[in-house]
């Protein structure tokens, strides 16, 4: 999948590990690509290679601030991915309710 594609699918995004360790950097604030190239031990074109599918997915906005620019967290894209997660989470709960009651009356 292409990272020009408009809208990427935030599975495929989140699907890589590098990608989610950058957006959990990213929770504690803005920051410029060295800085957070600084945290990886892959090349700096590399971590900008995966800023560029977190933008295009829209799970991150760049803006220019001086010579730099900043990378900003923006999760809600990951709502969709919560809500198809959720359900599968009420679906493992009452199944789980389920087998704790049939081991209870065995």
């Amino acid at each position: 999948m292409s990272p020009a594609k408009a809208d990427i699918d935030v599975f495929f995004v989140i699907a890589d590990p590098t990608r989610r360790a950058i957006l959990d950097r990213l929770r504690a604030g803005p920051a410029p690509v060295n800085e957070i190239a600084a945290d990886f031990s892959q090349s700096r074109p590399a971590i900008s290679k995966h800023l560029r599918v977190l933008k295009a997915s829209r799970l991150v906005t760049e803006e220019k601030v001086g010579r730099e620019r900043l990378y900003t967290l923006r999760p809600a894209p990951l709502q969709k991915a919560m809500a198809w997660l959720e359900g599968y989470r009420a679906f493992w709960g009452r199944n789980l309710e389920s087998l704790k009651r049939y081991l209870e009356d065995t």
